[in-house]
């Protein structure tokens, strides 16, 4: 079972996340493809994730940007679960050729 993540152990763990960023509860991040088509890849392959570790992200697309929002909402915070997904949406981002935008 997922706990929260403590300030100091979401501060470690995103230096190993860039364009990741802590708001409230959620952890965000943007991302530009190089074309729609290419962001609606990226969408597949983070629901095919998501689905695969049970946990789902907040998905906002428009055009060729990306934004995620990840929350553990049954933990109201951040949690293990999030940070990996975040690994994982940012390593399909990178084998799609998207940007962060952060």
């Amino acid at each position: 079972m997922s706990r929260l993540l403590t300030d100091e152990e979401l501060d470690r763990q995103l230096q190993d996340l860039p364009g990741w960023a802590v708001d409230g509860t959620q952890l965000l991040a943007g991302f530009e493809a190089p074309d729609f088509p290419t962001a609606i890849r990226l969408v597949d392959e983070v629901a095919a994730e998501a689905e695969d570790m049970n946990h789902h992200p907040d998905i906002d697309i428009r055009w060729r940007t990306v934004h995620f929002a990840l929350s553990t909402h049954d933990k109201g915070g951040l949690t293990q679960l999030d940070i990996e997904l975040a690994h994982r949406i940012s390593t399909a981002a990178g084998r799609f050729g998207v940007r962060s935008r952060g």
